[in-house]
C-alpha cells in the first residue's frame, strides 16, 4: 500500500511527540554486528531504520539489506547514496534531492535514473528535501556530491531552502550536518525552520549524546537520526538512552 510508511511516521509523531531513526551503513562490512545491532534497535523502541551510505565497497550490500529487513521489527527505509544501492528489500525510500547544493545531478539526475527502477520494484517513495548544513568539517556527502553546505550561522538561507522544499511538494525536510560532523545543526536553526514550515523536520549529523538529541527535539525537530555514534559505540545501550531522551522530550 502506497503511503503506508509515511503515514506510520506521522503516527509516530502523533503518539510520541518525536521519532527516533537509526542509520545503518551496509558498506561498513559489519556482517558480524548487523544482527546484534538490529536486535538492540528492536529492544530500544527505535521507530525506523534508515539504511544507506555514500559508497559500496563490495558486492554484498544487497545481502546485508536483506538481513537487516529480515531481523528488523520496524520499517526499513532506504536512505540513498546512489541508485546502485536500490533494491526490493526496503519498505520505503526517501526520494530525495540535495536542495542546498547546486549540482544538477543530485537535484534531478540521480532521481531520473532511479525512477523507472523504483516503479518496477514498486517501493513506496517519500519525497524529501535534503539540506546540508556546515557542521565544521568536510563530510562524505559534501565530497561525493560536490555540493557546498549552508553556513551554520545563516539560518535565513536554510529557511529559504526549506520553504522551497515545502512548495516543491516535499513531505519531509532533512537538516543534515553530515556524518562525523564536529557540530550538530544548531537549536536556533531548527527553531527558526520549524516556525516557518509545515512539514516534518528530520535532524541528523554530529548528534553525539542523548542530551544533544533532546535539546533538538525541544527546539522543534520531529525526528532525530543517529548513525556513526551508535554504529561505532561498543555500548549498544546508548541506543536505548537516545530513544528515551527523544521520546520523553
Amino acid at each position: 500500500m502506497q503511503n503506508q510508511i509515511h503515514k506510520y511516521l506521522l503516527s509516530v509523531l502523533k503518539e510520541k511527540g518525536a521519532g527516533y531513526l537509526v542509520l545503518i551503513d551496509p558498506d561498513q562490512k559489519n556482517d558480524s554486528k548487523i544482527e546484534e545491532f538490529v536486535h538492540t534497535a528492536n529492544q530500544s523502541e527505535v521507530d525506523a531504520l534508515l539504511v544507506g551510505g555514500s559508497l559500496m565497497m563490495d558486492s554484498k550490500n544487497h545481502e546485508r539489506v536483506e538481513l537487516i529487513k529480515k531481523k528488523a521489527k520496524m520499517p526499513v527505509i532506504f536512505f540513498p547514496g546512489g541508485v546502485q544501492q536500490l533494491n526490493g528489500h526496503y519498505d520505503a525510500m526517501f526520494f530525495m534531492s540535495i536542495l542546498s547544493g547546486r549540482n544538477p545531478h543530485y537535484l534531478i539526475g540521480e532521481q531520473a535514473i532511479a525512477a523507472p527502477i523504483v516503479k518496477d520494484i514498486g517501493i513506496e517513495t517519500i519525497p524529501m528535501g535534503y539540506i546540508l548544513i556546515d557542521g565544521g568539517t568536510t563530510t562524505t556527502v559534501e565530497f561525493m556530491s560536490s555540493t557546498k553546505p549552508i553556513p551554520m550561522d545563516r539560518p535565513d538561507i536554510t529557511v529559504a531552502h526549506c520553504l522551497a522544499a515545502q512548495y516543491l511538494g516535499k513531505k519531509i525536510v532533512y537538516l543534515e550536518a553530515g556524518s562525523g560532523a564536529k557540530y550538530p545543526v544548531s537549536t536556533e536553526t531548527i527553531a527558526i525552520v520549524k516556525e516557518q514550515i509545515d512539514i516534518p523536520v528530520i535532524v541528523g549529523g554530529g548528534i553525539r549524546t542523548p542530551d544533544d538529541a533532546r535539546e533538538r527535539v525541544i527546539a522543534g525537530a520531529d525526528f532525530i537520526v543517529t548513525g556513526t555514534i551508535t554504529e561505532k559505540s561498543d555500548n549498544l545501550s546508548l541506543m536505548k538512552q537516545f530513544s528515551e531522551a527523544i521520546h520523553s522530550s
